[in-house]
Parts: C-alpha cells; sequence; structure tokens
C-alpha cells in the first residue's frame, strides 16, 4: 500500500484534533470512525463524483475509500493535514476502479466523439445547483477524458503523474486533456441552448 505522503500537504499544518482523531481511529475507537466519516465524507464525495460515471459508483468508491483510510490511517504522520490524506486515498481508489474498468484513455475518434456529444438527451442543466450541473456535464465525458480533466485541472497532477497513474504515455495524457477541455466545452455550449 503506498505511503500517500504528500510535499504538498507536509506544508499544511496539521489541525490538532484531527491529530486526535485520527489517533483514536488508530486505536480503534468507533466514535472516532464515525466522527472522521461526518467531518470529511461530503468532500470526498464530491472528490469521487467527479472522477466516477455515476453517483452509485461515486458511492460505492466513497465506502471503499474509507474502509482504505481505516486500514491505514497509521500510516498518517500528520506531517500535513489529514483531509489531504485522506484525499490521496480517495482519488488513489478512484484511480484503482479506472484502472480495473480498463478505463483507458485510448482515443476517440471525432465521429465517435461527436455521436457520444450529440446522442445525449437533455442535460438536465436547468436542475440543480451549478456545482451539480458542472458535475454532471464531467459525468458525461468519456471516462478517460474525465480521469485526465479531473487529475489535471481539479487534483493537479502533472501529465508525468498522470500518465504513470493510468499507465498511459505522457503524449496520451496531454491529448486526452486537450480533447476533454474542447469535449466538454461543446456540452456546456450545448447545455446553454436547453437554458
Amino acid at each position: 500500500m503506498p505511503d500517500y505522503a504528500n510535499k504538498q500537504d507536509a506544508q499544511t499544518p496539521p489541525d490538532p484534533d484531527d491529530l486526535e482523531l485520527a489517533a483514536a481511529c488508530h486505536a480503534g475507537e468507533p466514535q472516532a470512525q464515525r466522527a472522521l466519516w461526518e467531518r470529511y465524507k461530503n468532500r470526498m464525495y464530491g472528490v469521487c463524483l467527479r472522477l466516477a460515471a455515476s453517483p452509485q459508483e461515486a458511492e460505492d468508491w466513497l465506502q471503499e475509500a474509507f474502509i482504505q483510510v481505516f486500514r491505514h490511517i497509521r500510516k498518517y504522520r500528520g506531517e500535513g493535514s489529514l483531509e489531504g490524506w485522506i484525499r490521496r486515498v480517495v482519488v488513489r481508489t478512484a484511480i484503482q476502479h479506472l484502472k480495473q474498468q480498463r478505463l483507458k484513455t485510448t482515443g476517440l475518434d471525432n465521429e465517435r466523439l461527436e455521436r457520444l456529444l450529440f446522442e445525449e438527451g437533455e442535460t438536465g442543466a436547468g436542475e440543480g445547483d451549478e456545482p451539480g450541473r458542472l458535475v454532471g456535464l464531467l459525468q458525461q465525458l468519456p471516462p478517460g477524458f474525465r480521469a485526465v480533466l479531473n487529475l489535471y485541472v481539479l487534483e493537479e497532477r502533472s501529465h508525468e503523474e498522470i500518465a504513470r497513474e493510468l499507465n498511459i504515455t505522457v503524449g496520451t495524457s496531454k491529448s486526452q486533456l486537450s480533447r476533454a477541455k474542447a469535449f466538454l466545452k461543446r456540452l456546456i455550449d450545448k447545455t446553454l441552448i436547453f437554458l
């Protein structure tokens, strides 16, 4: 199991309450585990939701990620924020699922992209709040596009890191990011038509 250490996270001082909570979770205290879950579940669900194809898939990944958090909480050394450490566990869990589903970011030809874009029905853009609409649009991206876009833009990973994590080339990562942005722009433009 990876260490989950991160040089950026090390710059953020740990919250004393989080240190205490992590120690109690490591000791196996159910109340502490419940408190940790309650404190971070919504933010981490958002991370999963951006990478998953559906809310149900995001919920499954979130539960599995928290199992990993509780199983490996002893590896949190208090050298940065607990939230940052948990977030990395969640992202790695999502990446593992993407790999298992064989959702490598292989190129899609332009004709297939057009079909995917225009076969989508109503985008649901008139429902919910702005972040909910954005997540809905992200979930319409082909899986490889969604993974690279999220990792690069939202998780601030380099193309080299993305290539390593998804078992693709740096060039493929760059290409998929460019195509994901163009595809997302088309989805947004299409959504504006329905408003």
